[in-house]
Formats: structure tokens, sequence, C-alpha cells
């Protein structure tokens, strides 16, 4: 090996220990990035240690993709690695988050195989950053609810989809049929026209309420899951289980507005209870209902891996669980 007295190295020797060509080495000597130590009687350049660490630095950076102008800017000080390494962080997980939607996109299209027109809507819909996912939302509510309370359309709007990073063929066929749905005319105003039916005037303002809306989305959760579980083994309302039940399902259902359990908190539950109950029968069966606000409630649901309904609305003793339900908001602990 051909050295110098200050341990300087030639070129094919640093190309050995840093693992880049030749070719390479004498390009980052040109352009600057890197200065050789000196020369040899024969005028070729020599690298001493410190130019050897720098090259498998970059080395290291070039097999990240860093640029050049980065590359540079880090041995000079203008930028930190951790700064450009927190770039490309960033850029790989969008590229990430891009090729997990193109394998939901490939799972899709060999499950369904569906025509070209659709593949090509289905990719652009799933590439599709969560910003425009939630402004199609928006766009959809804000039509959909102008002229109903805000406060009922608020929470009719919680209820979104949210696409999972790797969806399934099913999640994405359904996020798919939900955002054309979204973007189609007719939907809107067929929706918006059954809302007003149902909820706009009659016994349907009372199901607009907000305890009724916050009793509604209860429907479905832990809690009330528990509760039915409850009643069905026997349990009776006034025991100190079924209370400890009914304070967790007035906290959960108050927290999101800072309202806290109390006497007057729960009566207001339980008439909530009742007026659901008298308009279930009026609820059930509903083809118009299944073609507009359902419809969208079910794709929802099934883009978010949830189940479509929730348990109450399916069991066969509705009646007699919320009766159950009722008597515990109202029993005295």
């Amino acid at each position: 090996m051909e050295t110098a007295a200050e341990n300087l190295y030639p070129i094919g020797d640093v190309a050995r220990r840093t693992g880049l060509a030749v070719s390479a080495i004498r390009f980052y000597s040109d352009e600057g990035i890197v200065t050789p130590a000196g020369q040899n009687t024969a005028g070729h350049r020599l690298y001493d240690l410190h130019t050897v660490a720098q090259l498998e630095f970059i080395r290291t950076l070039r097999d990240l993709d860093t640029g050049l102008d980065e590359i540079r800017q880090v041995l000079t000080g203008e930028k930190t690695l951790r700064y450009v390494l927190a770039e490309h962080l960033e850029l790989v997980e969008q590229q990430g988050s891009a090729l997990l939607a193109r394998r939901a996109v490939l799972r899709a299209l060999v499950k369904h195989q569906a025509p070209a027109e659709r593949a090509t809507l289905m990719h652009r819909l799933v590439a599709m950053p969560d910003v425009e996912r939630e402004r199609l939302v928006d766009d959809f509510w804000n039509e959909v609810g102008a002229d109903l309370p805000t406060d009922f359309v608020h929470r009719l709007g919680r209820m979104r989809p949210a696409l999972p990073e790797d969806p399934s063929a099913t999640q994405l066929q359904a996020w798919v049929e939900l955002a054309e749905l979204l973007q189609d005319r007719s939907f809107r105003s067929e929706v918006r026209q059954y809302l007003r039916e149902v909820h706009g005037q009659g016994p349907g303002i009372q199901m607009s309420s907000g305890p009724v809306q916050d009793m509604t989305h209860q429907l479905g959760s832990g809690v009330v899951e528990h509760m039915i579980a409850a009643r069905r083994s026997g349990l009776a309302p006034e025991t100190p289980h079924a209370q400890e039940l009914v304070r967790r399902l007035v906290c959960e259902s108050g927290q999101p507005f800072g309202v806290e359990d109390s006497p007057e908190r729960r009566e207001r539950m339980a008439q909530a209870y009742e007026i659901f109950q008298k308009m279930q029968p009026q609820l059930n069966n509903d083809e118009e209902y299944d073609a507009t606000h359902g419809r969208y409630l079910a794709l929802v649901a099934t883009i978010n891996g949830q189940p479509s309904d929730a348990p109450l609305t399916i069991a066969a003793d509705l009646n007699d669980m919320i009766d159950w339900i009722v008597s515990a908001l109202r029993a005295k602990e």
C-alpha cells in the first residue's frame, strides 16, 4: 500500500475502505464536497483519515437518497444531520403510505376485477391526502345540514370515515363508494330531504335534540354493552354494579360537553331513551333511511372497521333493555 508519512492514502485504498467507486471519489473531490489532503510524487490525490471518514459518511447519506447539496450543507454546518434525517424520514413515511395505498388498490382490483375507469378513480381516492378527505366530508355535511339545527348537524358529522393506512379490500371499496356518494348531487339532495322529513318536523324534532342524539351515539359504546350483559344476567337496576355502569354512561356521554353526573342529567337521559323507544318503530325497516343517512353510516362503519349496527338497534328485547336502562338512571343510589 502506498502511503505518505502523514498517513495519507491513495484513491484505490480509499475506495476499498469506503466501498465507493474510484470515479465517485474523484467526483466528490471535483465538486469540492471533500478535499484531498495532498498528492504523491506522481501527482495522484492522497486522502487522510478525516477525509476517509467524510466519504464513509457521504456514502451513508447517499444510500438514504440524500442530495449532493444537502450533503454539502451538512458537511459545512449549514444544516444539522438531524434536520436532514427528519426531512428524509417524513419523505419515506409519505412514500410508505403511498405504497400501502397502492397495495390496497391492487388487492381490491385483483379481488373485484374492477374496470379500468374505476381502477383510476380508486387509486385517486385512496391516494387522496387526509385533509382532502376531511374537506369532502365537511362539504357534504355543510350542504346536507343547511337549515337544520347547527348542533344537530355537528353531532351527525362526528360520524366520519377514517381509512386506515393498510385498508382491506372491503374497506377500500366502501371508501370509494362513499366518496362517490359524497360528491353525488342527487344523493346529497336525498339525504338532506330525509333528514328534514324525519328530524325537522313533528316528533322528529325531539329526536334531533341534544340528549337524544347523545344517547343514540352511546348505543354502541362499551358501557352500554356491559349494561346489556348486566340486564341479561338478571342484575337489578338499583344494585351497586348497575349504578356504577350508569355513572360511567352519564360521564361518558357528558364528557365532550363538560357536563357532569347529576340527578338532573340522569333524568334528561332517561327521557331521551323513552323518546327513542317511542320513535324506534318508525325507524325500523325504513327503506328511505337505508338508502340515505343509513347508507352513509353503514359505509363509515365498514371503513372504520366497526359493526354497522349498534347492539341495541338489533337486540330482540330492545324495549325491555331500554326500560332497564331508564330504571337504572332513575334508581335512588
